[in-house]
């Protein structure tokens, strides 16, 4: 029988890569991005034996991350801005990675201009998360889902046209 804790930990093994996603687009700066997955981890630690539903163990884990990160950006005053974000190369198609990671590039960034939950709901819409998960994660309605992920999308237009002509 696992105790609590090896089961928690088989648990941010396989869903780490949530932390990661929220914390790219809620840190520009790798240092804050590593800074902030500890507290993260250490937050779904501390509320893990309280956890009722483990069936939506990867909306519980959206919350607790988003939750987190926001407060650390309220605590935090003043913010780093760094000029270009960590290649990923994924494969042998070098020329077609470097379109992909500065199209991804570009999206990232002007996310990075929304308000703080308009961050989350951007990420799990694009994480293909229904309304009603969003609804469930964010604390706001399902309808209030979609006017701001129309709102945010008409806004991320924008940047992204002025971000593309930019250069």
């Amino acid at each position: 029988m696992k105790t609590d804790k090896e089961e928690f930990l088989k648990i941010l093994t396989n869903y780490q890569g949530i932390l990661h996603k929220v914390n790219l687009i809620y840190f520009r700066n790798v240092t804050d991005r590593e800074d902030n997955f500890q507290e993260i981890a250490y937050q779904l630690f501390k509320s893990y034996p309280n956890l009722k539903n483990k069936k939506s163990i990867g909306s519980w884990i959206y919350k607790v991350a988003i939750n987190t990160s926001i407060s650390k950006l309220k605590k935090d005053t003043a913010l780093k801005y760094e000029d270009s974000f960590p290649e990923i190369i994924s494969g042998n198609n070098i020329e077609f990675d470097i379109a992909i990671n500065e199209a991804s590039s570009l999206l990232i960034e002007a996310i990075h201009t929304l308000n703080e939950l308009d961050k989350a709901i951007m990420l799990l819409h694009l994480e293909e998360k229904s309304y009603e998960e969003i609804a469930g994660i964010t604390g706001i309605s399902k309808s209030n889902v979609g006017v701001r992920i129309n709102r945010a999308k008409e806004i991320l237009k924008r940047k992204l046209k002025h971000l593309n002509y930019g250069k």
